[in-house]
């Protein structure tokens, strides 16, 4: 079992082609952390979080889960990590149980079908279930792929912009969802420009600019405002 105590970023750098992309970032997040990954568009906060999911390997530094990382954990290590990225990771042609249906199949687990019943529940989609995905609002396809990515209980949860396309009532039921894996132990990373809506859920947050790390110091006032002054 791999030990998710910690996650630890270390002088990571990230290069395409001439473009750098992020220049020796270190970061450390422990179990139980929910951290907010802020900064303009463009400023490196996908890559990380690809970074992170072993999506992509960095040009140089290094990343650790506990006392492992990607190359020596393989297929172990990713069976614990949850991603929610732009890319929603749902098969349109499917129904939205067979979507979930597939992915808990994918990661082995047991009680496959109660576990969809209950992933759909919460998605809100019970009525939707055998409903093509094509046919989803943007809403809809977000809630579906949030429940995708915790379906297997990920102990590191990364979550990028997961408030994209929701109403007011899944917006709550979301800041639920992520104060429950912050009880639960989880260490969680989450990129948003809702920072009215993250404000309170998260331990604390960090700025990416031109893909060099700034911490963003508590203190009084907003997140918003604490942002602001951190530009």
């Amino acid at each position: 079992m791999i030990d998710f105590s910690t996650l630890t970023l270390t002088d990571v750098s990230r290069n395409f082609g001439r473009r750098r992309a992020l220049a020796r970032v270190s970061l450390a997040a422990a179990a139980g952390e929910t951290i907010a990954l802020l900064g303009p568009n463009g400023a490196g906060k996908s890559t990380l979080l690809s970074i992170a999911a072993t999506l992509i390997a960095p040009s140089s530094g290094e990343v650790r889960y506990g006392d492992h990382d990607a190359r020596t954990a393989g297929g172990a290590l990713r069976g614990r990590i949850g991603l929610l990225g732009h890319d929603l990771y749902l098969y349109p042609e499917l129904s939205a149980a067979e979507n979930l249906r597939f992915f808990a199949k994918v990661y082995r687990l047991d009680g496959v079908e109660r576990r969809v019943d209950e992933a759909l529940d919460r998605a809100g989609l019970t009525t939707r279930r055998d409903d093509q995905v094509a046919g989803f609002s943007r809403g809809m396809r977000q809630r579906l792929a949030l429940e995708r990515a915790l379906l297997h209980a990920p102990r590191l949860v990364l979550l990028d912009e997961p408030f994209t396309g929701l109403d007011d009532a899944a917006t709550h039921a979301l800041r639920r969802r992520l104060a429950g894996l912050r009880e639960a132990g989880c260490i969680v990373l989450v990129t948003t420009h809702d920072l009215e809506t993250i404000d309170g859920l998260i331990d604390r947050a960090v700025m990416l600019q031109q893909g060099k790390l700034v911490t963003i110091a508590d203190g009084a006032g907003s997140l918003r405002e604490r942002y602001r002054r951190s530009l």
